[in-house]
């Protein structure tokens, strides 16, 4: 469990996009990890993204995004030309299905196969 707690917290980051701006957030989502990159928020790996629907036929886009830690997230949130990205995703971005536009829980991964836990 401890090798747990020594991994880097990761986002599953779900966005429900407005029907007509997918163009648009998918722009904005191709700088999204290289400015959390050059901004050392988040590891040297992109972050896989993934497009599909839900069950209302609309578009859901997945990042898994692999912050350096967890403070990383908060810190985001007062750096000018990160809100500059979040900001017009959000606006691309509607409540579905229950759900609100956009969410983050946080996960650890668990190492199940052993490949990393020796590190």
């Amino acid at each position: 469990m401890s090798n747990e707690i020594k991994n880097p917290p990761v986002a599953i980051c779900t966005y429900r996009v407005k029907g007509g701006k997918e163009d648009e957030f998918i722009t904005l989502l191709r700088r999204h990890w290289p400015t959390l990159r050059d901004l050392g928020l988040v590891q040297g790996v992109p972050s896989p993204v993934y497009r599909g629907t839900d069950e209302s036929g609309g578009t859901v886009i997945t990042e898994i995004l692999t912050w350096k830690d967890g403070d990383m997230p908060n810190r985001a949130h007062e750096i000018p030309s990160v809100m500059a990205i979040w900001e017009p995703m959000g606006i691309c971005c509607e409540p579905r299905l229950g759900r609100p536009p956009m969410e983050f829980p946080q996960v650890l991964r668990l190492n199940l196969h052993g490949d990393d836990e020796r590190g």
